[in-house]
This record gives C-alpha cells, structure tokens and sequence, in this order.
C-alpha cells in the first residue's frame, strides 16, 4: 500500500500543491473554476490511463515478464506489435516535459523566496542543471527514494494547511456552486 501511494504521489502530484503553481498562471476571474480543471489532472493521469495499463497487464497475463516500462511494454506489444515503439517516444516525451514543469515549479518557488531578480534565478538555473546530472549518474533507486522524501517534504505543509483553511475553502467552493445555479455564472458547454 505504501508502495501505491509513493507511486500514486509521483505519477499525479495529488496534494503536493504543485500544479497549483502551473494554474495560477491561468488568466481567471474564478480561481474556485480553476481548481475545478485541476480534478481532472489526478482522475485522468490514474483513475483512466493507470486503470487501463492495468487491465492490459492483467488481461494478457503479462504480470510475471518484467517489471515497470517493460512489464507495461510485454503487456501492450503481446496485442500490438508496434506499440513498444510508441511507448519507447511517450516516455521520453514524459520524461522530458516533468523535467520542464519541476524546473518552472521549482524557479517560481525559489524567486518567490529569493526574490525575483537575475541573480535567483540564475542561482537556480545552475542549481537545477547540477541536480539533473548529479540525479542522471546516481542509481535509479536512489533517485526515487530522494524524489519520495522531496514529495512528502512538499505535501505535508500542503496537507495541513488544506486541513487549517478547510472552512475558507469550503465557503469559496460553495459561493461558487451558488452563483452558477443562481445564473451569475453562466455554465460553459
């Protein structure tokens, strides 16, 4: 179990408070509807993508050739030859756009820290550059259990302070729910 959750926090950032950074750069009049786009991310990324890997990697009965890529690649290719191929460019196009959204998280976080100036974030540009290659030589393992220790570091605060301003929340959520049945919001279709 603790296993899923380490790789359920990985896979989907669901209450790390990261892609909060990402939707405030949305141009909105209602952040409640923003955080509303931001639900799909987690259902998307695990309850749909995850859900039908595996029942892929159970309905071909792939489950003992592997483990990780290869084990979703057995599954996938023992049905559709080719789909290796496409799996091989979706994971470096996956690995290259986290690579893109950590460095954006992390630059927006250390300037607003360090102030918002050349020298920060030329700081953290080298900064960041030195993890990537430190992180490209240590072994695979290692790197997981620093990026769960940095994940839970970064929840925890998000986790409490979602547990201390609960009622603020709440109060957001349900003024926004009333203005769109009352009709002051119009619904989108």
């Amino acid at each position: 179990m603790i296993q899923g959750l380490r790789r359920a926090t990985f896979s989907n950032e669901a209450g790390l408070g990261s892609a909060s950074i990402a939707h405030a750069a949305a141009k909105t009049k209602e952040p409640v509807s923003e955080g509303m786009v931001a639900l799909l991310e987690p259902f998307i990324d695990t309850v749909v993508i995850c859900t039908i890997t595996a029942l892929v990697i159970i309905l071909t009965g792939s489950y003992g050739t592997g483990s990780g890529i290869e084990l979703t690649s057995n599954a996938f290719g023992s049905f559709v030859s080719w789909f290796p191929y496409i799996l091989t460019i979706a994971v470096i196009l996956f690995a290259f756009s986290t690579s893109i959204t950590w460095f954006y998280y992390g630059q927006r976080s250390f300037l607003y820290l360090f102030g918002n100036n050349a020298r920060a974030d030329f700081a953290f540009k080298v900064s960041y550059l030195f993890v990537l290659i430190i992180g490209s030589a240590l072994a695979l393992g290692s790197v997981m259990n620093i990026a769960d220790a940095l994940l839970f570091a970064m929840g925890f605060p998000n986790v409490l302070g979602l547990i201390i301003f609960r009622k603020e929340l709440k109060e957001m959520l349900d003024d926004y729910l009333a203005r769109i049945k009352s009709g002051e919001i119009k619904e989108i279709k």
